[in-house]
């Protein structure tokens, strides 16, 4: 499991009006420990695409990158570590930059 330290959330536009909803890129800072396969000496983050529909939200895209070099690892979240993203980007999305 990991714990979210800090993140960033940027509104995506979409200039010719062909999605639906709105869509925000969310990047989440965690901490991990040092035990846990996830763990990278530099650091990790979690870019996230974000949906905000009528019918709901929900995440549509992430992705796992090393902090110092945004080089991409091929993990998956856990279905735990699923609804602990999915509520925080609930709560948090409409703080966009």
């Amino acid at each position: 499991m990991f714990t979210i330290t800090e993140y960033s959330s940027e509104l995506v536009k979409d200039p010719y009006g062909i999605l639906t909803g709105k869509r925000y890129e969310m990047v989440l800072d965690l901490e991990v420990e040092e035990d846990d396969e996830l763990y990278q000496e530099d650091g990790i983050s979690l870019r996230v695409i974000f949906v905000v529909e009528e019918a709901g939200s929900r995440v549509a895209k992430y992705e796992f990158l090393t902090r110092a070099t945004n080089a991409y690892l091929d993990f998956e979240l856990e279905e735990d570590e699923e609804q602990t993203v999915l509520a925080f980007c609930t709560e948090h999305y409409d703080k966009a930059e």
